[in-house]
This record gives C-alpha cells, structure tokens and sequence, in this order.
C-alpha cells in the first residue's frame, strides 16, 4: 500500500514563503514524485516534479527559480519550498507518486501518478 501524507500550506502575503510536506509510506520502489495546484475553475496543473533515482527536478516556467523540491535525509518526507509567492499562485496544492510508469513523457501529466496525497490549501493575498 502507498499513503502520502500533506502538511503545510496556509495563508501568505505576496512576496512571502511556504514550505509544505509530502511524507509518503510506501511498499514499492517511489520512481518520480510530484507536485500539482489545481485553482477553482482551473485544470490541475503540474508545477514541479522530482525523478528519485537521480533527484533530477523539474520544473513548469511559472514556478521556476521560486520553487523547489527537496528530500530529506531519511527520503520519506519531500518538502516543496515556495518563495516570492504571489495571488496568481493561490491552490489547492497536491503531491503525487510515480511506482508503475518507468518512462514518463511528460511529468507534469497527472495521469502518469498512481497515488495522491489530501491535498492542501495556499492562499496568497496582495
């Protein structure tokens, strides 16, 4: 069984700075972990993603160089720091796990994801 597990999130200013969490019990091999924000009336969007073998990330343009994956030392816990958030940033914010696909053409696809966490609101006021 795989359970993913969210903390994190809340309210913010414009400009300021979220670090949410993903821990993730799992009982097959985590290939690729992700982060989608889905705003009311909007698709679910992929913001970031990370490949576990290599912790090679990546990125959507609209996050890059504000956002950032990382794992902890004991790899069960994958933070997601946010800076220099702003209004347009404001979700529901949900990690996901890849254990079956090994080739992904596309991380930010939400259909490659087998599992998915709670899910977690961020708000950013102006």
């Amino acid at each position: 069984q795989v359970q993913l597990v969210q903390s994190g999130g809340g309210s913010v200013q414009a400009g300021g700075s979220l670090n949410l969490s993903c821990t993730i019990s799992a009982d097959t091999y985590i290939i690729a972990v992700g982060w989608f924000r889905q705003a009311p009336g909007k698709e679910r969007e992929g913001v970031a993603a990370m490949r576990t073998d290599t912790g090679i990330t990546y990125y959507a343009d609209s996050v890059k160089g504000r956002f950032a994956i990382s794992r902890d030392s004991a790899q069960k816990t994958f933070r997601f720091q946010m800076n220099g958030l702003q209004p347009a940033d404001t979700a529901t914010y949900y990690c996901a796990s890849i254990h079956r696909r090994l080739y992904v053409a596309n991380w930010f696809d939400p259909s490659y994801y087998d599992y998915w966490g709670q899910g977690t609101q961020v708000t950013v006021s102006s």
